[in-house]
């Protein structure tokens, strides 16, 4: 948008001579474009994803700081670990279920 801007501050301050105009002109819809090229292809979803990183990082701050609290009230651990269950997605879930059967399997093995 700045690039717009001074485009069209160069068109403007060009009034008197009517050959400059176009030029002027130009480099302000090049601008536009290119700034609207960036915004769509880079910088959009960049910002996406930094967001969907930061929910992340404040689930598990938020997770942690939880089962500190409960730690420290002296809750029982089976409690806490259903609460801090729900802090993870469906999929994670599963997964910490098949960690938790595989690892019943193999303390039985041995």
């Amino acid at each position: 948008m700045i690039g717009t801007l001074i485009g069209l501050i160069q068109m403007l301050s060009q009034l008197q001579d009517q050959s400059k105009l176009g030029p002027a002109m130009a480099v302000s819809l090049i601008t536009s474009f290119y700034g609207a090229l960036l915004a769509n292809l880079v910088f959009t979803p960049l910002a996406n994803k930094l967001e969907l990183k930061s929910q992340i990082e404040s689930n598990r701050r938020e997770m942690m700081l939880e089962g500190i609290l409960t730690i420290q009230s002296g809750v029982n651990p089976r409690i806490l670990e259903d609460k801090l269950k729900t802090y993870l997605s469906p999929i994670e879930r599963k997964k910490y279920q098949e960690t938790i059967i595989q690892g019943n399997a193999v303390t039985e093995n041995e």
